[in-house]
């Protein structure tokens, strides 16, 4: 795969304070997953070159808004992202959820190489027999509005949701308007220009 390009590794290491092994152990996991991604499609594959930047970086940069020792929860986790560079990187649990059995055994490969620190759940988020989170996160998953309703019944009191969201964060956060009551908040995105990530707390239907 290669090293991150000048800008996307000072922003991990002077921005996001990722050390040299850090880096190292991130781009083993990203050389296996260029080899797995000839046989399964876990990214995008325009977004494969460009790996380091738009997933690693992107998933990163949830670290900071995480509270030292949270437990972690993050739902269909696919190639890992941003779980599974959370799970490298957070001292807390992370729980990875991944329905997909194929993208399960990737993940357990990818863990095992990044430390085993991930603690993996190879069934539906519905079925997953997870702790109390105080942290819930999703990447490309689903609507805020689903992505909201699948969390809720995950959080501690007091928990939380980040989600990365893509050029239509805000329409997202509009239409969740009209069912949902919440706080959040809005941080411009290290890795997209256009991009956001959603901090959400004390969410619940318009209607209770």
């Amino acid at each position: 795969m290669g090293p991150p390009d000048a800008k996307t590794r000072d922003l991990l290491t002077r921005r996001l304070g990722l050390t040299g092994a850090d880096l190292d152990r991130l781009g083993a996991y990203l050389d296996l997953l260029e080899k797995w991604q000839a046989r399964i499609n876990l990214v995008g594959p325009a977004t494969l070159a460009r790996a380091w930047s738009r997933h690693v970086l992107d998933s990163a940069q949830l670290r900071p808004l995480i509270p030292p020792g949270a437990v972690v929860v993050d739902l269909g986790s696919g190639a890992g992202f941003p779980g599974l560079v959370l799970a490298a990187l957070h001292d807390g649990p992370v729980h990875l959820v991944e329905s997909d059995l194929r993208k399960g055994v990737f993940l357990a490969e990818a863990n095992r190489l990044l430390g085993g620190r991930a603690i993996l759940h190879n069934v539906r988020i519905e079925a997953a027999d997870l702790p109390p989170a105080d942290v819930v996160t999703a990447r490309a998953l689903a609507p805020l509005d689903r992505l909201l309703a699948l969390a809720r019944p995950l959080l501690a009191p007091g928990g939380k949701c980040l989600f990365p969201k893509g050029a239509r964060a805000d329409e997202e956060l509009t239409a969740c308007g009209k069912t949902w009551t919440m706080r959040h908040r809005r941080h411009a995105s290290l890795s997209d220009a256009d991009a956001a990530i959603l901090e959400i707390e004390d969410f619940a239907p318009a209607h209770d």
